[in-house]
C-alpha cells in the first residue's frame, strides 16, 4: 500500500546491481509504466506531488563501497550507500565528503549519496567547499533504453568529455538512474570552533553578517538563524589553531557592532541545529535563494509569515519552516528577484501550489529537450521536477 503522501504504487522492484537496474528500466520503457526512484526515502516529498500509479524502484541493493584511493582523496561508491555509512568508513582515514546535509527528518538517517546528488541537497559545509556539483568526479548512470553509461574520471584534473556528473546533479531522478559515483574527498579536520554572534535587528544581522564574508578568515561555515525577531551569526573555522582562530572571528565581529559574541569548541550541536533547520516534519519548508543584500526583507517576510529561517549567509540561500497555510503569503511578501522552492511539505499544499515557481521561459525549454534526449520514454520519475517534467 502506498504511504498518504505518495503515488500509487503499482509494483516494488528491487535489483541487485547495475545491470537489473538498466533492465528494469528498459522493461518499463517498452511498456509505458512510469517509475519512482527511490534511495533512502528521506526526500520523497520533494518536488510535484505525483498520484499516477507507478512501479517504485529501490536502490537498496546497490549500496557497495567501490574503491577508495587515500592518496589521491577519491573514492566511489554505489548510489544507494548510505552517506552517514559512507562518512563513518572514511572516516578511519581521517577524510571526509565534504557534504553535510541532513540525513532525514525527525531522527531518520537514511539518507544515501544517490539522492544526495539528484537533489543537489547540501549544508553548511557548502559556504567552503560547494555542493555535490563541485565535488562529483564522475559518474555512472542507466538510461531508460537498457543502457549503462559513464562519464567524468577518478582524479580531480580529468575535464575531457561530457559532463553528465553535472548534468544528472539536482535532476531529481527525471533523466535516469545514478548508479555510482566517485568523489572528491577533503581531510578530516583536526579541530573545529565556532564564532557566534546573536543580534535582534535584522539590518544590524544582515551587515554584520556580509562584513564577515568578506574578511579573509577561510571560514568553513558562515550561517544565520532567525526566529521570533532574534538571530545570531554563526562562523566555523577548523584546523590545528581553530579555537585561536575562532577567538579572532569573535573580535573582528565585536569591532563590528555586534553583541553576544562568543566562542565554542563544543559546536556540534550548533550545526545540528542549522542542518535540522533544514526540514521539517510538520509543517512546510521552503529553500529561498536570494541576494544577500535583501536579508533584511527576508528575515521581515519571515516573521510576518511566523516561520523560523537557518541558512549560507554568504550565498543567498535560505530555508524557511512555516504553516503550510501561510506558505502562499510568504511566497508573495519574497524580496524582489527572489526565488521559493517548496521542500517538505503535506501533499495537499504540493498539489495545490507549484513547488518549483517555474515558468515556460527559454530555461524549461531547453530542460524539456535535455529529458527528451535522455528519457524520451519519460519513465524517469515523471512530473516530480520543474514544469512537470
Amino acid at each position: 500500500m502506498a504511504p498518504a503522501d505518495g503515488p500509487v504504487m503499482d509494483g516494488v522492484i528491487t535489483p541487485s546491481g547495475s545491470e537489473g537496474v538498466a533492465a528494469a528500466l528498459a522493461a518499463a520503457a517498452a511498456s509505458g509504466t512510469p517509475v519512482r526512484i527511490r534511495g533512502g526515502a528521506s526526500k520523497q516529498t520533494w518536488g510535484n506531488a505525483v498520484t499516477s500509479a507507478v512501479t517504485e524502484l529501490r536502490l537498496d541493493g546497490l549500496d557497495r563501497t567501490l574503491e577508495h584511493n587515500v592518496g589521491d582523496l577519491t573514492a566511489a561508491f554505489q548510489a544507494g550507500a548510505p552517506l552517514l555509512r559512507i562518512q563513518r568508513e572514511l572516516a578511519g582515514s581521517g577524510q571526509r565528503i565534504a557534504l553535510d546535509p541532513p540525513l532525514g527528518v525527525g531522527g531518520a538517517q537514511t539518507a544515501t549519496l544517490g539522492g544526495v546528488l539528484a537533489t543537489a541537497d547540501s549544508g553548511p559545509l557548502r559556504h567552503r567547499y560547494g555542493g555535490p556539483r563541485d565535488l562529483i568526479l564522475g559518474i555512472t548512470v542507466a538510461l531508460s533504453d537498457g543502457t549503462i553509461s559513464r562519464a567524468g574520471g577518478k582524479v580531480i584534473k580529468n575535464v575531457a568529455g561530457y559532463d553528465l556528473a553535472k548534468l544528472f546533479t539536482g535532476s531529481y531522478g527525471t533523466l535516469g538512474v545514478i548508479l555510482a559515483a566517485h568523489m572528491r574527498l577533503h581531510p578530516l579536520p583536526e579541530a573545529t570552533a565556532t564564532a557566534l554572534a546573536a543580534c535582534d535587528d535584522a539590518a544590524t544581522l544582515a551587515a554584520g553578517v556580509q562584513r564577515v564574508a568578506a574578511a579573509p578568515l577561510e571560514l568553513d561555515c558562515l550561517d544565520i538563524a532567525w526566529r521570533g525577531g532574534r538571530g545570531g551569526i554563526l562562523a566555523q573555522v577548523a584546523g590545528a589553531q581553530a579555537s585561536r582562530r575562532a577567538e579572532r572571528v569573535a573580535a573582528l565581529m565585536h569591532s563590528f557592532g555586534l553583541e553576544h559574541v562568543d566562542v565554542t569548541s563544543d559546536d556540534a550541536p550548533l550545526w545540528a541545529r542549522q542542518r535540522a533547520g533544514q526540514r521539517s516534519a510538520q509543517r512546510a519548508l521552503v529553500r529561498v535563494a536570494s541576494r544577500p543584500s535583501r536579508l533584511p526583507e527576508l528575515l521581515q517576510a519571515t516573521d510576518d509569515a511566523g516561520g523560523t529561517l537557518v541558512g549560507r549567509a554568504a550565498l543567498g540561500v535560505s530555508y524557511v519552516e512555516l504553516d503550510p497555510d501561510a506558505v502562499g503569503g510568504f511566497l508573495g511578501a519574497l524580496p524582489d528577484g527572489a526565488v521559493g522552492v517548496l521542500g517538505d511539505a503535506p501533499p495537499e499544499l504540493r498539489a495545490a501550489l507549484d513547488p518549483w515557481a517555474s515558468s515556460d521561459g527559454p530555461l524549461l525549454q531547453l530542460m524539456r529537450r535535455v529529458k527528451d534526449r535522455f528519457d524520451p520514454a519519460a519513465v524517469c520519475n515523471p512530473g516530480v521536477f520543474v514544469g512537470g517534467l
